[in-house]
């Protein structure tokens, strides 16, 4: 049997634009508004993660994005398969969070 036409990719979209003019924060909004109705999906604060069915199909996503970029700022496209993505290391340091996490004892609040 063939080879399936499956290979899946993951698109990761990396962008810092600014935010600091009343004009900028509306172009902010409507780039994220856009990136989202493509079907990315927030990774990370200013970057964002959609998932495609092969190589051809990651393309045309990113030529989308190319399309419709915003007039100032960076934004950054990179492509991995999904064997790639997954050996992807999550380094945490400490954050803070009002959630309490507590496996012993049922917290009431």
């Amino acid at each position: 049997m063939g080879e399936s036409v499956f290979r899946f990719m993951r698109s990761l979209l990396m962008f810092d634009l600014p935010v600091e003019t009343a004009k900028d924060r509306r172009s902010y909004a409507k780039f994220v508004k856009f990136v989202k109705k493509q079907g990315f999906v927030m990774f990370q604060k200013s970057i964002y993660c959609k998932l495609s069915v092969n190589e051809a199909a990651a393309k045309l996503a990113e030529k989308t994005i190319r399309n419709n970029l915003p007039p100032n700022g960076v934004v950054s496209m990179l492509t991995l398969t999904e064997n790639q993505f997954n050996s992807i290391s999550y380094l945490l340091g400490e954050f803070e969070t009002d959630v309490v996490i507590d496996y012993e004892r049922v917290v009431d609040l």
